[in-house]
């Protein structure tokens, strides 16, 4: 429950800064212009919305569905849907009284607000903390990959990662899967020595993420870090800096290997309780691991009998403890440009994985609050917070410039063809597109929801 209530503040904290701030982009180039915004809203209020205070003609208020925010300008057709105001005629302070270039201003000044916030935000990540990362030259036990990996491109457990069609490759992250989904040649170092390996240049990059075990992944030796209190790992005289080299009969070294075996076996035994079958779940909970000592390297079989939710009760040493780390810092006004680059590197990122989105399995990873929510960590981390609400906004901004009616880029679409053809859509028109792009949108938000209640579900 704790984990829950800090992921959802954190998740509304995030949705309030950026709704406030989206907004606030319309408001300040409506008042610059002097547009009348009768309200600014924080959430939607369908049927129902608190006025929070009144300032200088604006109700600023609340409303109780957290899927967005609105600010209502006058003389313009938006998701409000009132045509009243628009059968009478145009005053001086409406919207539509404005030349094409203000209201173009007005309608982009969400999208850019979301921008800048997310520069600042990796700027001043960049001046407070630096760049902290591991060289990819610095990870000697190199890297696990799955069956396919091996089988069809050659890939061998320990390899180590060097370069990426000729680029070196300074660290390794999801770009990394991202080049090498794109690659034509791999250079990995191999026992000491440089192996090329030839790729076709377009693996599924969806496929090589969500294949369990993924493509490729650091490796990480099954050294225990640590052993909780009073749990069968404890109970059966297992201690930090051992290592686990077998389970059930099956040798394994790594904790990739180790990881499958042991959320299968706990998804069985929940699965099993969750159906009120207990004989079958305890006879799931029976394992027989292999111990190394760490002081003397003598191997002991230990039989335990693991928790009802299926855990043994150890943690896992973190591979990138044994690497040495290498931080660069930034002086105040040499993490601008840093952050620009960085927020520009991302934003190429996501717009280059759109197209998986319509994909089969893309469709079934589109999420509501649950998905977004689940990103968030289980324990207040400012730094991950902030890194996260910056990726949102950076995805808000982009997804909001997309020429669809109802978001602000179709707005700016039909702005721009006034601004081209010199004539203005007619207030009909621009009612039904409102329609058109408000439908789609209610069918995506109808798929994130129901993605998110069946991964809840099943």
């Amino acid at each position: 429950m704790e984990v829950f209530l800090i992921k959802t503040l954190q998740l509304l904290l995030c949705f309030c800064l950026l709704i406030i701030l989206h907004e606030g982009g319309h408001f300040f180039f409506a008042k610059l212009f002097k547009v009348r915004v009768p309200t600014f809203c924080l959430f939607f209020g369908p049927w129902k919305k608190w006025r929070l205070f009144s300032w200088k003609g604006t109700d600023y208020c609340i409303g109780w569905l957290p899927l967005g925010g609105y600010v209502e300008i006058a003389g313009m057709i938006d998701e409000s849907l009132n045509t009243e105001q628009m059968k009478a005629p145009a005053k001086p302070d409406e919207f539509r009284s404005k030349p094409a270039w203000q209201r173009l201003l007005i309608m982009a000044g969400g999208v850019l607000v979301n921008f800048l916030t997310a520069l600042i935000i990796y700027a001043m990540i960049l001046f407070c903390n630096g760049d902290t990362y591991t060289p990819a030259q610095n990870m000697a036990h190199g890297y696990k990959f799955n069956a396919a990996a091996q089988y069809y491109y050659g890939f061998r457990d320990g390899d180590i990662l060097m370069t990426i069609d000729g680029e070196a490759i300074d660290r390794f992250s999801i770009k990394t899967c991202r080049q090498i989904s794109t690659a034509k040649s791999v250079g990995v170092l191999r026992d000491g020595k440089r192996v090329d390996i030839a790729l076709p240049g377009d693996l599924n990059m969806l496929d090589m993420l969500q294949a369990r075990p993924p493509f490729v992944d650091v490796l990480a030796p099954s050294v225990i870090d640590s052993v909780a209190a009073g749990l069968p790992a404890e109970r059966a005289g297992i201690h930090a800096g051992d290592r686990i080299v077998g389970l059930n009969g099956m040798a394994m070294t790594t904790w990739n290997e180790f990881n499958q075996p042991m959320e299968d076996r706990t998804a069985t035994i929940q699965a099993y309780v969750k159906d009120g079958n207990t004989a079958m779940a305890d006879s799931f909970r029976h394992v027989s691991v292999v111990v190394e000592r760490a002081l003397t390297a003598q191997r002991d079989t230990i039989p335990l009998m693991l928790t009802k939710e299926g855990t043994m009760g150890i943690f896992k040493r973190n591979p990138y403890a044994d690497y040495r780390d290498t931080t660069i810092h930034y002086s105040f006004f040499g993490s601008f440009p840093a952050g620009a680059a960085y927020g520009w590197g991302v934003l190429k990122d996501y717009v280059s994985d759109l197209h998986y989105v319509f994909s089969a399995e893309g469709l079934k990873s589109v999420g509501s609050f649950g998905t977004i929510g689940s990103l968030f960590p289980a324990q207040w981390d400012w730094l991950k917070f902030w890194n996260l609400t910056a990726f949102i906004s950076i995805m808000l901004a982009f997804l909001n410039v997309l020429p669809i009616p109802a978001l602000d880029g179709g707005h700016i679409f039909f702005l721009l063809c006034e601004v081209v053809t010199r004539r203005k859509p007619s207030d009909k028109f621009m009612y039904r597109a409102q329609i058109v792009g408000m439908c789609l949108l209610f069918a995506l938000m109808a798929l994130a929801v129901f993605n998110d209640l069946a991964r809840f579900v099943f």
